[in-house]
């Protein structure tokens, strides 16, 4: 029997909570079913017996405090509601826990935003992760030496599983499932939940906002100036012009700054405001190409396609109501 343990802090999401444990519970009534026995053992761990959930909403009573429990084959790190430094400054007890259970043999997977708390350990450096593509630029900043890919819905290193942002975890727990139970049992809980098998990829969500939370005016300026002229063909020597900073100098600043560099940040800037037009407008995928500054249809193709895992059409096809209806 496998050992579960879903964490709980007073920040938990309480769906990231209860979807993992109902999932869980959903393998053993199947086994059950099936007149066989069931897989898992499943407690909810915090690190007191009452949390507070949801800003004072509800409470939930844990089945264990964390200091009590000795040994199990998997933690599950909920995601949280709420500021990222605060969540970290009220768990910093839980970080040395999650290594030392895992230094037994216990496997860490983190939901969405969870992986903050999971990054916190140590764990992840030099691994890849996945996270909400909202807290990227912190993370990156926090976790510089985690290798982050935002665009996968599933990590899965050395015994830590990560997953993209929000409802792509329940892909995380059907993939557990599968990994655990077998494919069989992983195709029911998909029916079961209405969750698609096998997703990989979560870069069609992602909302390209910029990253401003820094002093560098000069980066600001040229950050500004690319979003304002976005239809533009926007040079990296044009930039330099502007904010009166040698290339070199540029370049190293912008991509400290927003961890992007200035091309990748010129990409996503005109990208965003592609898939705007696709969304809203009957554009053809020409007319929405000169718009935002490119001239070869085959650059904008492929640049459309490494940033949101579509092709323009498919884009389009995915996200605008009137080329869904017809």
């Amino acid at each position: 029997m496998k050992h579960i343990t879903i964490l709980a802090t007073s920040g938990s999401n309480i769906g990231s909570i209860d979807n993992p444990r109902r999932a869980f519970v959903l393998v053993n009534e199947y086994l059950r079913q099936k007149g066989k026995q069931p897989l898992f053992k499943i407690q909810i761990a915090g690190s007191s017996k009452e949390i507070p959930l949801g800003n004072g909403l509800c409470t939930l009573y844990a089945d264990i405090e964390i200091q009590d429990l000795k040994k199990t084959d998997l933690i599950i790190i909920p995601a949280f509601d709420g500021d990222i430094a605060r969540e970290l400054s009220q768990n910093l007890k839980i970080i040395p826990w999650l290594i030392k259970q895992y230094k037994n043999g216990a496997e860490i997977a983190s939901l969405c935003v969870g992986a903050v708390l999971l990054g916190a350990t140590g764990l992840l450096n030099g691994k890849s992760c996945s996270t909400h593509w909202r807290v990227t630029h912190d993370f990156k900043m926090l976790y510089p030496e985690v290798q982050l890919v935002t665009d996968k819905v599933i990590t899965d290193e050395n015994g830590l599983y990560t997953s993209g942002g929000a409802f792509s975890a329940a892909n995380l727990i059907l993939y557990i499932i599968e990994k655990y139970a077998g494919r069989e049992i992983a195709i029911y809980c998909s029916k079961m939940f209405q969750v698609d098998l096998d997703r990989q990829s979560q870069s069609p969500f992602i909302i390209f906002q910029g990253q401003k939370d820094h002093d560098d005016e000069p980066v600001k300026q040229a950050q500004e100036f690319i979003e304002n002229n976005y239809q533009d063909k926007i040079s990296v020597d044009k930039l330099t012009s502007i904010v009166a900073l040698s290339r070199r100098n540029l370049e190293r600043r912008f991509k400290k700054a927003t961890t992007n560099t200035v091309v990748e940040y010129i990409q996503r800037v005109k990208i965003e405001a592609a898939k705007k037009f696709f969304e809203s407008s009957r554009k053809n995928i020409n007319e929405v190409m000169y718009d935002v500054g490119y001239s070869d249809t085959k650059a904008f193709r492929n640049v459309f396609k490494k940033i949101t895992g579509l092709s323009p059409i498919e884009y389009r096809n995915k996200y605008n109501k009137e080329a869904y209806a017809f």
